[in-house]
């Protein structure tokens, strides 16, 4: 079983390589973030005829969330239980359902956008609301993950030059303490470190070359419990998909399980 997540930067305008991608990869299940449209808009109709059922978590042209499976879709839950509002919105970042063997969440972690924001103590709670959700499906005998564009780097090691973060926020103690928390709930970081290459980053800046330049930060991440964990016989991240004219700021990250 493949099963992936990607932030797609807005479902329409990456739609062309999202459809080019599942049929090259042979990917059974895509957690995707950034829809970025409404779930009215939401191509159901051609990504059936690749074989894929669609649960969608989205409101508008910001943020939204999916699961794409050809394994199976059931027990879908939208949103997160127990999460916060932010301006009297719970914003639609969390899509969960059962895929085949496996229980499978898609997140988009609120960004944080300063260290002083409102945004950041949102973001904050909302992995305290995460972590919660999470904590039965983690201790149970079941193969289960979180996958997703999480917006914190785990380690200075994950993002190009930490001096350049230094004040930012994806690097702060308490965001990493946030990931801690949730690890210690019953999850594991199931993509290793070194890969096939150094500094495994998933997520670089339109601006300044930063992707040539490898610029990069790794904050799109799978966390599974023992039993996922287990199951994992190689692990990836598709930087070639990256590259290229209509290219979202982020790659898929790519792991396969023997269940």
């Amino acid at each position: 079983m493949r099963i992936a997540t990607w932030n797609v930067n807005s479902i329409t305008a990456r739609l062309p390589r999202l459809l080019a991608w599942l049929e090259s990869t042979g990917t059974d299940v895509l957690c995707i973030q950034e829809t970025k449209c409404s779930a009215e808009q939401f191509p159901y109709d051609e990504l059936r005829e690749l074989g894929y059922e669609a649960a969608v978590n989205a409101s508008g042209r910001w943020n939204g969330v999916a699961l794409l499976s050809k394994v199976g879709l059931e027990d879908v839950v939208a949103g997160l239980p127990g999460g916060p509002d932010y301006e009297g919105v719970q914003e639609p970042r969390a899509v969960s359902a059962t895929c085949g063997p496996a229980r499978v969440w898609s997140v988009y972690v609120p960004n944080g956008r300063e260290v002083d924001h409102a945004h950041y103590v949102y973001k904050l709670g909302w992995f305290e609301a995460l972590t919660a959700a999470v904590a039965g499906d983690a201790a149970g005998a079941r193969p289960f993950a979180v996958l997703g564009d999480f917006n914190v780097a785990p380690t200075d090691e994950d993002v190009w030059d930490p001096a350049v973060f230094v004040g930012q926020t994806h690097v702060t103690p308490a965001e990493r303490a946030a990931l801690t928390s949730l690890r210690e709930a019953g999850l594991a970081d199931v993509v290793p470190r070194p890969l096939k290459y150094d500094r495994p980053y998933t997520y670089w800046d339109y601006r300044q070359l930063a992707f040539p330049k490898n610029k990069g930060m790794r904050i799109d991440l799978v966390y599974g419990n023992a039993p996922f964990a287990k199951a994992v016989s190689d692990a990836y991240v598709d930087r070639e998909e990256r590259k290229g004219k209509g290219a979202s700021d982020h790659a898929p990250v790519v792991v396969d399980l023997d269940v």
